[in-house]
């Protein structure tokens, strides 16, 4: 059981980082990515989606 949940989040983390990377700024970065996270595991989806949606945010920043 243990294995089947970090392969869920795993999962969940790969598809929340695709979908961050959709918008122009970090709130809707974050909110794409918390949309997606939810619809596939819930609350704990939407923080890793929001979470993935700021680090996608961070790494496209211009120097």
């Amino acid at each position: 059981m243990r294995i089947q949940t970090t392969l869920s989040l795993t999962l969940i983390a790969l598809a929340g980082a695709g979908l961050a990377g959709c918008g122009h700024n970090l709130q809707q970065r974050a909110a794409t990515g918390a949309i997606a996270g939810a619809v596939v595991a819930g609350p704990v989806g939407a923080v890793v989606g929001a979470g993935a949606g700021a680090v996608v945010n961070e790494v496209k920043k211009p120097d």
